[in-house]
């Protein structure tokens, strides 16, 4: 039998140390881990290092909690209104170091580190001011003589995904969007899965090729429902878009900000306390299902 490797969510982000690199919100505005990022913030695990494509306003609330020295990212706001405060003023404070990435980049690099390799060259970033930035060499192509950028692997301590689905052991199921949630789970060193739902191996195994997580990657499942709001899951519910807005004004001034994460965050004693706090119906009105798919024997 595999190994049940269901926990509480306490439990599992307990395990990330303070100066840990940590990937999320790695399927761009969609199936955000906001639950396991929550869980983080009021465990107070600081000096992290994030990376992401596009974190929305999670990276915002890391940032506005204290804990982050590090963003290795493509951006960091909030889709719905523009800017995220917290990040605007500790970057404009010099109190964050970033790392300035392209959305391509940041895929490359967790590419590179999936494939064991310390680079992955791109033309992409030519003309780019993206290019000159520090962490990138621009060099010659050795087989066509042209420029070239290389783009240095990022490895993850930590890997934080969300899903529809997942098995006992691991074995998980994403559908929708899914950015670089692959890369960056294959590139991480450990992983937490955070799901809708905790299910039979049997449900999981009946679509093997939607099986893309699987339990080799991962440490930790944790089953929470609703754990992606306010970004959408597919299937389960839609961007809860109310909620940004609100955020966004409620964060432009840091003492309110602060406020934000003591009502949000602190003053909710689980995620079944946050979902009563929401209050309302962001449930898919209208369903779709996929084809069947047959496997044989």
């Amino acid at each position: 039998m595999p190994a049940d490797k269901t926990t509480s969510m306490a439990e599992a982000i307990g395990r990330i140390d303070r100066g840990s690199t940590v990937a999320a919100g790695l399927a761009l505005e969609h199936a955000i881990p906001t639950a396991a990022g929550h869980e983080l913030i009021r465990q107070g695990t600081g000096d992290l290092t994030l990376v992401g494509p596009i974190s929305d306003i999670l990276f915002d609330q890391f940032v506005g909690a204290g804990l982050v020295s590090r963003v290795r990212a493509a951006w960091v706001g909030n889709v719905s209104a523009g800017s995220g405060y917290n990040y605007r003023r500790a970057v404009e404070g010099g109190d964050v170091e970033v790392e300035n990435h392209s959305n391509f980049s940041i895929a490359l690099s967790l590419h590179a580190a999936e494939l064991g390799v310390p680079y992955l060259p791109t033309r992409s970033l030519l003309g780019s001011d993206i290019a000159a930035e520090p962490q990138f060499r621009v060099t010659e192509d050795p087989f066509e003589g042209e420029r070239i950028v290389q783009v240095p692997a990022i490895r993850p301590d930590w890997t934080l995904v969300h899903v529809q689905r997942a098995s006992p052991a691991g074995d998980a199921h994403l559908w929708g969007n899914t950015g670089v949630t692959y890369e960056a789970v294959r590139a991480a060193d450990h992983v937490v899965v955070t799901t809708e739902e905790v299910v039979d191996e049997s449900v999981v195994t009946s679509d093997p090729s939607r099986t893309r997580i699987t339990r080799e990657q991962v440490d930790a499942v944790v089953e929470v429902p609703f754990g992606a709001h306010p970004s959408p899951l597919a299937g389960r519910y839609h961007r809860d878009n109310d909620f940004y807005l609100a955020y966004a004004e409620a964060t432009r001034d840091p003492d309110d900000a602060e406020a934000w994460l003591d009502e949000w965050v602190f003053g909710v004693d689980d995620r079944a306390a946050y979902v009563e706090k929401v209050d309302r119906d962001l449930s898919i009105d209208e369903p779709t299902t996929a084809a069947e798919v047959t496997y044989g024997q």
